[in-house]
């Protein structure tokens, strides 16, 4: 079979929550997917939890070395096969329909690259709020508001020549986004909740003050913003992720 999706998923010590995020793919009412999980030199538990999930839709790579995130996803996408691309961090979790609902809506309208609303959840599966994004996001209110979360995304192959993550400490998606909508204009909403994101205290985004520089960092010598650009976009940024996330 040939699979239609192919599903990112980056890895490194998630032993608590890698089983929900897996499970939630094999759960999937749409079955033409195939999954890669990339390990970044994780701990003995979680390798050894991955090592028993033997399904010949499942492929692991497992990394001698720690590579870091954007490596492991490229890595990923360079063994996929898949129609469509879809990111699932291994500890979020997908809703049953999440494929199907996703790959109708893409197919239905020729779309290149959408997202969904998502639920965020706590390290101990608690619901912390729904966040609805916009019907639509540009290059130009992306940088203001980037309420796209990465679990949620579904992008056609084909539009993501060339263009891979950015191997940067955090915040390597966040220009990845960046270099989507530039080139293909804009992406849309698909208006589910389809997603469980997970907001963990331990996490390297959970830094707010890391987060900022990251991104300053990036704007600069990515995105080649001037300061007072830079300056607006992660003033409205911080402003909108208060508002998505509060103190979260």
């Amino acid at each position: 079979m040939i699979p239609k999706i192919s599903i990112i998923m980056p890895n490194f010590n998630s032993e608590k929550y890698i089983k929900s995020a897996i499970n939630s793919v094999l759960n999937q009412t749409f079955k033409k997917w195939e999954l890669i999980i990339v390990d970044d030199n994780s701990n003995a538990q979680t390798v050894k939890i991955l090592k028993n999930y033997k399904n010949k839709k499942i492929k692991l790579i497992f990394l001698k070395k720690n590579k870091g995130a954007a490596y492991c996803r490229n890595l990923a996408i360079k063994n996929s096969t898949g129609k469509y691309l879809t990111f699932l961090d291994s500890d979020d979790i997908w809703n049953k329909k999440k494929l199907s609902l996703q790959y109708s809506f893409m197919e239905n309208n020729q779309f290149t690259f959408t997202y969904t609303n998502y639920e965020l959840i706590d390290s101990k599966d608690k619901s912390l709020g729904l966040v609805v994004a916009p019907k639509k996001f540009t290059f130009n209110s992306f940088i203001k508001n980037t309420t796209i979360g990465t679990s949620t995304m579904m992008i056609k192959r084909s539009i993501t020549q060339n263009i891979k993550f950015t191997n940067t400490l955090i915040c390597e998606d966040y220009y990845y986004k960046c270099k989507l909508l530039k080139k293909i204009g804009s992406a849309n909403l698909l208006d589910s909740v389809l997603s469980k994101y997970r907001i963990r205290k331990d996490s390297l985004q959970s830094n707010k003050i890391r987060n900022f520089f990251w991104m300053w960092k990036i704007n600069k010598r990515y995105n080649k913003f001037s300061f007072f650009l830079n300056l607006k976009s992660l003033s409205l940024i911080t402003i909108n992720s208060l508002i998505k996330y509060g103190l979260k």
